[in-house]
């Protein structure tokens, strides 16, 4: 499994849901390397991978090794002008990733971007007009839930009632630093954001879905730098409560913390109370055990039960995100809860306090 999250890029077997051409998509900032994950989804589901651009001339001759059948371009601008690209994926830098979605949209295409989407809530409600003003998507790459297996699966048993109605998600997300292979920008405070905005994303976005909830409130968040001092501007430990318009409350905890012996780039889990059973995922590694991660486990009213769910359950979203790009629908994700999250991570991030760190 790759090192750090950085390089993280599941792939899952092809699950076409229209025909060959039928949705021809380009990849352009490819600062991150989570577009390798997104275009892995949306070539599974049949998307075609046409163009690419970055100014970076290696950053594309890497992309172009992995993605031979995307063709580079000269300029964003010959991509947004290409009447066959029908969606911009994107992996900016977080601060320049509103500004370029608003872009990709008034050129009269959706927009895919890693996640966190935006860096201040200016950046929120400017592109939150935007769509409103072209009718264009601007979906956001919550990949620890959208792109892992156990995650996707506990969606489903959560909307067939397996625990009840949720109470509480608790999350954990820790990711490895790996520092050396760290561009610059991860290090400024206003390029990334701050912890709860970048990473705290994942967990407000799955607190929101598996509750079922439209809105919450963050009641209290935090972060800190307890391990870094050689980067000040990065925050290591960040953590938040939130309680949702439904009643069901969240906490999270994200680091930067990761200790070198653990086999992957972080020992992700959530956790799901309902009120007639509840859910364990452990998305990434078992510790201690050789059975990988995309383990799910399940206690209700009939006993407990233990789900292994790698190249299982498949990653659903990729396709109904297509569709709904063919079909003007809102199957995979509406605009409103992913803009929701965003916002609320923008939040929780706004209102942390600083946790004195002491030697």
């Amino acid at each position: 499994m790759a090192a750090d999250g950085m390089n993280y890029a599941p792939q899952g077997k092809p699950a076409p849901v229209c025909q060959p051409g039928d949705f021809v998509f380009a990849a352009v900032a490819l600062d991150h390397g989570h577009i390798y994950g997104q275009c892995n989804g949306l070539i599974e589901a049949g998307g075609l991978l046409a163009r690419v651009y970055d100014p970076d001339p290696k950053k594309v001759a890497a992309f172009v090794e992995k993605y031979p059948q995307a063709k580079p371009a000269s300029s964003l601008e010959e991509i947004l002008d290409d009447p066959a690209i029908r969606l911009v994926a994107a992996a900016a830098v977080p601060c320049d990733r509103g500004p370029l979605g608003v872009r990709v949209m008034e050129a009269g295409k959706d927009y895919f971007s890693d996640k966190t989407p935006f860096t201040s809530l200016d950046q929120l409600e400017t592109a939150r007009a935007a769509a409103v003003r072209t009718g264009r998507k601007y979906m956001v790459n919550y990949s620890e839930r959208l792109h892992v297996e156990c995650a996707v699966y506990a969606g489903e048993l959560i909307a067939g009632g397996a625990i009840g109605r949720v109470v509480q998600v608790l999350g954990l997300g820790p990711h490895r630093l790996n520092a050396p292979s760290r561009p610059g920008w991860f290090f400024e405070h206003k390029k990334y954001g701050g912890i709860l905005c970048d990473i705290g994303s994942h967990q407000i976005e799955q607190f929101l879905f598996y509750s079922g909830a439209k809105d919450a409130t963050v009641t209290e968040s935090a972060v800190g730098n307890f391990a870094n001092p050689k980067y000040p501007e990065l925050e290591d430990y960040g953590h938040a409560n939130l309680v949702a318009d439904n009643g069901a409350t969240n906490h999270f905890r994200v680091d930067w913390l990761t200790p070198d012996g653990l086999r992957t780039w972080g020992d992700g889990r959530t956790f799901i109370l309902g009120t007639k059973g509840y859910i364990e995922l452990r998305k990434y590694i078992e510790v201690g055990s050789d059975a990988g991660g995309e383990q799910l486990f399940l206690v209700d009213g009939e006993g407990e039960k233990h789900l292994s769910l790698a190249g299982k359950v498949g990653f659903p979203f990729f396709g109904q995100l297509i569709l709904d790009c063919l079909n003007r629908t809102e199957k995979a994700m509406t605009q409103a809860h992913a803009f929701k999250a965003a916002e609320l991570c923008l939040r929780a991030q706004a209102q942390a306090r600083r946790l004195a760190v002491k030697p």
